[in-house]
């Protein structure tokens, strides 16, 4: 067993081994690299290590000198095995066997003979460890959120090259990215991540270069060495928070290396397992050493992570803060990000009962523009806050982006999506909530939503399909619209299908918005054979659900044919809602006027009784179910139709009207959580406290519409419709 002292000056002397090979290229020799080679052969020895490592370490005392081809790679092996080594001697194992020839420097002769290659699964891969012993958690931490960062540049650079594989900008881009991984995973020792961004790193410089242009081949590997990285990055995250601490997890790390000097070594355009075979130097013919990749740099120029405050184990927003005309940002845990609104909010409601008491005070001037001065401020202060919440959608749509590549390269399909608004900022909770709906809709559109290329050129359109992702703020909402140009919805299919699984009636009289609705009833579905992707029922209830769940709504527009649209209405925030302020038997009630299509008061003889249907409003000329709020929520209200007003809510396609006594005014309310006192109770959505002082429960106004969905109890049946 080895010393901890020893070990201490041992692991030290390979830490900066390790930032020395990130950072420099050893193919034209490096004196500091050799100073520090030599200072761990006398620290080695003594210390007493096993003698399997004084043949090693000389060898690469010698490499400094005369650098080996392939430098780059054999200095990554040696550092690699030199890391795994010590680790054994400290664990009392046996030192890992010392291979001659530097892995990956012969490439694959096993490759597909054609077409576009998959990412490996995890029957190619070989057990990783993530956390490195006596790693630093909160620099971890801090690793984990600048990767994820990085992470995201690359995959939206690779499919920008897919389609613009000259654009240098670009491809500078993901070059960086790379890099800098490849900087941040020497300085944590992540050696076998530091290895794999050295190996794409190589790829990206050759086509920067121009001896190897980035075709299909070169971006699938690409993205699947950034998944590589980003399993990682996620247990590192899981076991940082105390899951599962030390396990190891399959990566195909050997994998995706060895096909990277496969795409390395074929021409562009060629299937590289067949390029590999055909270009692989003979045993007698050494290769080449690369060009360097990156620049020697000076030791200021080292991208070391920013010692910045480490973030904690909760979540992290990224706020930014204007200094010296440019922008910079600083990673804020989020709970105290919402403790500051929640504050932020009650100051708002502070100001206001203070606005009203004293006008109800009396008239005085001086009073009366101070607390206009406070009230301005606090408007401010109150929209900064809002805004430290926000961020662009941006990095949702490209998951989506990177969801539809790879779903039609799996279906054997060509389509282009076409991204705009990925500027548009909500609430971050909101776009957390938004993945999933996505996810499903984007899904369906790929696969059976747009035809094959051979249905598709039969019908006269292109073979390949479009599909067009878009967000906007409308109207103080966030608008997103999907729209394919596939073959649309089928009304009379979708009606058939409703029967045949017994989700209407044979005689049902629906049109053609109510026809429609019916996908998102739970368990429908138009496919006829049940794949991995869709046909098992399940997926367009969920995106209904999850949408209103954040207080937003889902309309659909489709033409047969011709392509279908589906957008989605959303609040800005969840922290704030704009309500209209209503009254019934005194109580003062909260509904988001999202949900809000109009209000009026209806006529005398307006209101009918059908039979099983209860009582009907027409608005104009449509009969729409009457709900009288009061009865529900059993408080005492105006009982005439005529004397109190109607206001018509709407979820999806559906609409109701609620029986209120009077309307009291619109408002931004701040949203409180329910006590226990409402602790399975359906019906509300939160609480907020009026200008007055009084609080105001928030209607949940997808429960009042579509009653099924809450408790039987709390719904009299006369007022079901």
């Amino acid at each position: 067993m080895a010393h901890t002292e020893s070990l201490t000056e041992i692991r030290g002397l390979l830490r900066r081994i390790g930032l020395e090979l990130a950072f420099v290229e050893p193919a034209a020799g490096s004196e500091t690299l050799r100073i520090l080679a030599l200072a761990l052969r006398d620290s080695v020895a003594a210390a007493n290590a096993p003698a399997d490592f004084r043949p090693i370490i000389e060898a690469g005392v010698q490499a400094c000198t005369a650098p080996p081809a392939e430098a780059a790679t054999w200095f990554l092996r040696w550092h690699e095995w030199l890391e795994e080594a010590v680790t054994a001697w400290e664990q009392g194992r046996p030192l890992p066997a010392w291979a001659e020839m530097p892995a990956g420097t012969t490439p694959p002769a096993a490759g597909p003979p054609a077409g576009r290659w998959l990412a490996p699964t995890d029957d190619a891969a070989e057990p990783v460890s993530v956390l490195p012993a006596g790693s630093d958690p909160e620099m971890m931490r801090l690793f984990c959120a600048e990767a994820e960062e990085l992470l995201g540049e690359i995959e939206r650079a690779a499919l920008v090259l897919e389609s613009q594989p000259d654009d240098s900008e670009t491809l500078a881009t993901a070059f960086r990215g790379f890099h800098t991984l490849k900087g941040n995973a020497a300085v944590m020792k992540l050696v076998v991540l530091q290895r794999l961004t050295h190996e794409v790193e190589s790829l990206l410089d050759a086509a920067r270069r121009g001896s190897r242009r980035l075709d299909g081949d070169a971006i699938d590997v690409m993205l699947a060495a950034a998944d590589v990285v980003t399993r990682a990055v996620a247990e590192m995250g899981r076991q940082l928070d105390g899951q599962d601490l030390g396990r190891s997890i399959p990566l195909p790390v050997t994998a995706v290396i060895d096909r990277v000097h496969a795409v390395l070594a074929s021409p562009p355009g060629e299937p590289a397992g067949v390029g590999a075979r055909a270009s692989a130097p003979l045993p007698s013919e050494p290769a080449a050493p690369p060009r360097p990749a990156v620049p020697v740099a000076a030791p200021h120029q080292v991208a070391a992570p920013t010692p910045v405050t480490p973030a904690p184990p909760a979540a992290v927003t990224s706020v930014t803060i204007p200094r010296s005309g440019a922008a910079a940002s600083v990673r804020v845990d989020t709970t105290k990000l919402d403790l500051l609104v929640d504050l932020v909010g009650e100051l708002v409601i502070a100001q206001s009962m203070v606005t009203q008491a004293a006008e109800l005070a009396g008239h005085d001037e001086q009073l009366a523009r101070l607390l206009g001065h406070l009230r301005g401020i606090t408007a401010d202060l109150q929209r900064t806050a809002l805004t430290m919440r926000m961020i662009p959608i941006r990095g949702t749509f490209q998951k989506m982006s990177r969801l539809v590549r790879d779903t039609a390269m799996e279906l054997g399909k060509e389509i282009r999506l076409v991204l705009s608004g990925e500027e548009t900022e909500l609430d971050r909770t909101v776009i957390e909530e938004i993945g999933d709906p996505l996810i499903h809709m984007l899904r369906n559109a790929v696969d059976h939503g747009i035809e094959p290329a051979a249905e598709r050129l039969a019908a006269g359109k292109s073979a390949a399909g479009m599909l067009r992702l878009r967000a906007s703020h409308q109207g103080g909402c966030v608008v997103i619209e999907i729209a394919d140009d596939g073959r649309g919805l089928d009304p009379a299919r979708i009606r058939a299908k409703a029967i045949e699984r017994g989700l209407i009636t044979p005689d049902a009289a629906l049109d053609a918005r109510d026809t429609l609705d019916l996908i998102f009833a739970p368990g429908f579905s138009t496919a006829e054979q049940v794949s991995e992707l869709s046909g098992r029922g399940v997926g367009m209830d969920v995106v209904r659900r999850n949408i209103e769940r954040v207080r937003g709504k889902i309309e659909i527009a489709s033409e047969p044919g011709q392509g279908t649209t589906f957008t989605i209405s959303m609040p800005l925030t969840l922290a704030i809602i704009e309500g209209l302020i209503v009254a019934v038997g005194g109580q003062r009630f909260v509904i988001p006027t999202l949900a809000v299509r109009e209000s009026f008061r209806p006529r005398p003889g307006s209101v009918t009784t059908v039979h099983g249907r209860g009582e009907l409003v027409d608005v104009r000329g449509s009969l729409v179910p009457l709900v009288r709020l009061g009865r529900r929520l059993g408080v005492a209200a105006e009982d005439d139709p005529a004397r109190a007003i109607v206001v018509v809510v709407e979820a999806g396609n559906d609409r109701r009207c609620l029986l209120v006594d009077e309307l009291v005014g619109k408002q931004e309310v701040v949203i409180k959580a329910l006590g226990e006192t409402f602790a399975g109770r359906s019906g509300f959505a939160g609480a907020a406290i009026l200008g007055d002082g009084r609080v105001g429960l928030i209607l949940d106004t997808a429960f009042h519409i579509r009653p099924g969905r809450g408790s039987p109890d709390t719904i009299p049946s006369e007022t079901a419709a």
